[in-house]
């Protein structure tokens, strides 16, 4: 199958109570072992690609082994763009072949937000590749971004709604309280906002900095209208744990396919466990 919209499988998440996770890509390994967790829970999915990972690997080389994945799966897979950062970066993605895009414009005012993301929105509708956006300041690091706690800043749901009624994007990221990254804590998630937001408009809220978070309040989560959950930390954390653990207790190993093929085992079983809690599973 060919690389799709997330608009080929996000409405039938809203309307059926589940999440598609969207799993980050930084190297073959991820790639292979997402799609294999996948295969096995014949779900749909959702490669992340940051501009940092695509800056490691290479713009090409991200379609082109995203491409393969999808058509050796039979899946529906998106290609999607994590935190675009501006309109010509999203653009470049795009005439490569991302079937997906996020504009990240939740730096800016509310105003120039939805402007600049309704320019994002009206391109990338044109060809059918479908777009979320953000509003509200999600705390963190992770890859290219590091936002301190205390600048963080919850999204407003009135704003939100509008924000959505004005761009009409399909997917709606909003700051309720988690983090990129490793938490210091147990995260307190505004659900109210989530359902707030989420009775109102028609594509579904996305949680970004899924990693972590206790599996009651993922499900908690999805129950008030989260469709789309975001996940590369725990990932990294699970393979990056093996590998080191096989240098070292063996000093001698050299093949990379010793150790980079059980941390993408290592990746798959995680990605499985956020299938299976997600609820996509056979919803392929």
């Amino acid at each position: 199958m060919a690389l799709v919209s997330m608009n080929a499988f996000l409405p039938q998440a809203k309307k059926e109570g589940f999440a598609v996770g969207q799993f980050n890509i930084n190297n073959l390994e991820y790639v292979q072992a997402i799609v294999a967790a996948g295969k096995e829970l014949n779900s749909p999915l959702i490669f992340g690609a940051s501009e940092g990972a695509i800056r490691y690997m290479g713009l090409k080389n991200v379609v082109a082994l995203s491409k393969i994945a999808a058509e050796e799966s039979g899946l529906p897979i998106a290609l999607h763009l994590d935190h675009g950062s501006s309109f010509e970066v999203v653009m470049q993605c795009i005439r490569e072949g991302f079937s997906s895009v996020m504009f990240d414009g939740s730096h800016y005012p509310l105003e120039e937000n939805i402007r600049l993301t309704q320019k994002v929105v009206e391109a990338a509708h044109a060809i059918g590749v479908s777009v979320e956006g953000e509003l509200g300041t999600i705390g963190g690091v992770e890859d290219d971004l590091d936002v301190a706690d205390e600048d963080a800043t919850l999204a407003n749901a009135k704003d939100a709604i509008r924000f959505w009624q004005e761009t009409q994007v399909d997917a709606m990221a909003i700051a309720v309280g988690t983090a990129h990254g490793i938490y210091k804590g147990e995260p307190k998630i505004r659900f109210d906002i989530i359902e707030e937001v989420a009775n109102a408009i028609d594509a579904p809220i996305v949680l970004h900095g899924g990693s972590g978070v206790p599996d009651e309040a993922i499900r908690k989560s999805i129950t008030r209208g989260v469709g789309k959950i975001n996940v590369n930390t725990e990932n990294q954390v699970t393979s990056t744990k093996l590998v080191r653990e096989l240098l070292t207790s063996n000093h001698e190993m050299i093949d990379p396919r010793k150790y980079l093929g059980p941390a993408r085992d290592a990746i798959k079983e995680t990605v499985k466990e956020k299938i299976r809690l997600f609820g996509s599973e056979g919803k392929a």
